[in-house]
């Protein structure tokens, strides 16, 4: 199992300014970092109940044919490459508009709900991740501890953000050097598609 190859592709996913990112930033410089951490709490919550969901129907899927894994292959560099698109392509503030102040608990749901149901997350994991299993046949073990890393990826991520918020809120507005960082990482994005697509057919 390759879990530093995992890790890194999961960090370089996480490292792209995306929803859950501008928001925790927002949330956090409008409301504080208690709000923030409840929304982070949430969030960590529905990766972990997505990853885990996605580990299940992929292990089960992958274990009774063994042309799914290619096909699989070439949806996570398809997945890979459509991200790098949308990073290369992304040109504005990331940041959704902040509701009206709310109860911690209220963020902790919305951040647990948006991740549970986001169907991008489970896509990336479902294509992903058995691209780094020999065979492309993880176990319900080798999945879950994926899964684990995954969210403790993110979570450490989110959580730099809110002790963060006031430095890192600049580097989110539209700026010449935010657009080569985003570029940056789509073109790591593509180049582990273009890896995945290799694997497959070699």
């Amino acid at each position: 199992m390759d879990f530093v190859g995992f890790a890194l592709a999961v960090l370089l996913i996480e490292l792209t300014p995306g929803p859950n990112m501008g928001w925790l930033v927002a949330l956090t410089l409008t409301e504080g970092r208690r709000s923030g951490f409840a929304a982070v709490s949430g969030i960590a919550l529905g990766l972990a109940c997505n990853a885990g969901l996605s580990v299940v129907g992929a292990t089960y899927v992958l274990a009774n044919s063994a042309v799914t894994g290619k096909i699989i292959a070439v949806f996570g560099a398809a997945m890979m490459s459509y991200l790098a698109l949308n990073t290369w392509r992304d040109t504005g503030e990331s940041s959704p508009v902040v509701t009206p102040r709310a109860p911690a608990r209220h963020n902790f749901l919305a951040g647990f709900m948006i991740n549970l149901v986001n169907p991008k997350a489970a896509l990336f994991f479902i294509s992903v991740m058995p691209q780094f299993i020999p065979g492309g046949q993880p176990s319900y073990a080798e999945g879950l501890t994926m899964a684990a890393i995954s969210v403790v990826i993110a979570t450490a991520i989110h959580l730099g953000l809110i002790l963060g918020a006031e430095q890192i809120r600049p580097l989110l507005m539209v700026s010449k050097r935010a657009e080569m960082v985003r570029r940056i990482l789509g073109l790591g994005m593509l180049g582990v598609g273009l890896w995945f697509l290799v694997k497959a057919f070699l």
